[in-house]
Order: structure tokens, then C-alpha cells, then sequence
């Protein structure tokens, strides 16, 4: 039972060219940094990435769309990449923008089982090219399909050596959902601890959902955009 594996490059030795890929964090908080830069060295290409966003230029999952390893990305927010924008624009990427709100419960359906819902959100927009609309009490709705993947690379605050994980705060995120929807889960963790130091109440993600563990080291947790005011006296 003990899913702790000896490195980053080592969680991720089996992953194909061609992947889906789900990549926890929001902007860059609670991305999986270790597992990121190894998916790197390893140099797979034509990976689709199932992310709220791609990082930015230069830090994040913006590593590997830089050096050409992304061929799709299933995202919501692009506004810090550059290089996103323009791999878009002259028709490299190929892009499938979604609502926020409407990823993570695409996510959240395709580790729940359920083979689609409807929303809102999108109804009258190019969101809605292609879509099943549906009235239910004199509104239209868009029928979403859930998302899954091949691997998803998730970022934990704790976790024991069996899998189960604990986030902190705003870097749980997308994290704790990608665990169900993806046929492999990796996990990088800030501390790995002993089955049974964890309180069972304070579990996020239980251990039936994870396959590999690591531990992270030399995070550099970087911060997108920093904005300083004077303190107030």
C-alpha cells in the first residue's frame, strides 16, 4: 500500500505521447511544480491539458506549451500567457475555452460517474456551438459531457503513504476533484507522513483515489502578479 515512489521523473516514466493530461492549481497556486518539470525532461508532446489555465509565459504548465509539448488545452482563463496567445492566434494550440464554473463540474462529473448535466451558463454564446439546449420551467440550458484523463498531476499539503491527502487553503482548488476523474493520479506532497498521523475528519482526498505518490522539494511557489501598498498606519 505504500504509493510513495522514489522522484517526480520516476511518477511520471509512463506517460505516453498523446496524453490527457489533468493539471491541478489556479493561476500558479497549488500547481504541481516537481511533476510539471518532469513531465518537461521527459519531453512527451501532443498532450492535452485539462487545466483552469496554462500558467503564465514562463512558470507553470507554461514550460511545457514554450517548448511545443501541449497540442489542446481544456481551460478557462488564459489572460497571463503570452506565448498562449500567440500559439492560439496563428493556429498551433487548439483551444476549448470553458466557464469556470462549468469545468469544475465537468471535472467533478467525470470522477462522479455522471454522463452529463445541464447549465445556464454559456446559453446564447459560442459556448453553446454544437450543444444539446434544452428547456426545463421556461429556461434554456446547455447540456455539458463530464471530463476524464489519462493522468492528473496534483499538488497536496499533507499526505500519508498510503495517498490519502490534505490541501491547504486556496491551493486545494481544482486539485481534490482531478483526484477522481483521471484513470492515474500522481500526487506531489509538501510532507508525506505515516498511515495514521492523519486526522480521518480533516482528509480531503481518500487514498482509493491516488496511485503515486512523491514528495516535492525546492518549491518555488511563485506568485503571478505581485502588488504592494503602502501599510496603513
Amino acid at each position: 500500500m505504500n504509493k510513495v515512489l522514489p522522484s517526480a521523473d520516476a511518477a511520471v516514466a509512463d506517460i505516453p505521447d498523446g496524453a490527457t493530461l489533468m493539471v491541478g492549481g489556479f493561476g500558479l497556486c497549488g500547481n504541481p511544480e516537481n511533476l510539471i518539470t518532469a513531465v518537461h525532461r521527459r519531453g512527451v508532446r501532443n498532450l492535452e491539458i485539462i487545466s483552469n489555465n496554462c500558467g503564465t509565459t514562463d512558470e507553470g504548465l507554461g514550460v511545457l506549451l514554450k517548448a511545443q509539448q501541449v497540442r489542446r488545452m481544456v481551460s478557462s482563463y488564459v489572460g497571463e500567457n503570452k506565448e498562449f496567445e500567440r500559439q492560439f492566434l496563428s493556429g498551433e494550440l487548439d483551444v476549448e475555452l470553458v466557464p469556470q464554473g462549468t469545468l469544475a463540474e465537468r471535472i467533478r462529473a467525470g470522477g462522479a460517474g455522471i454522463a452529463g448535466f445541464y447549465t445556464r451558463t454559456g446559453v446564447g454564446t459560442q459556448v453553446a456551438e454544437g450543444k444539446e439546449v434544452r428547456a426545463f420551467d421556461g429556461m434554456e440550458y446547455l447540456l455539458e459531457r463530464p471530463l476524464h484523463a489519462d493522468f492528473a498531476l496534483v499538488h497536496a499539503w499533507k499526505a500519508d503513504t498510503w495517498g490519502n491527502l490534505v490541501f491547504r487553503r486556496t491551493a486545494r482548488n481544482f486539485n481534490p476533484m482531478m483526484c477522481a476523474a483521471a484513470a492515474i493520479t500522481i500526487v506531489e506532497a509538501e510532507s508525506i507522513v505515516p498511515v495514521g498521523s492523519l486526522d480521518p475528519d480533516s482528509v480531503h482526498v481518500p487514498s482509493i483515489y491516488v496511485q503515486r505518490l512523491v514528495l516535492a522539494e525546492g518549491l518555488r511557489k511563485p506568485i503571478e502578479r505581485r502588488t504592494v501598498r503602502p501599510r496603513v498606519s
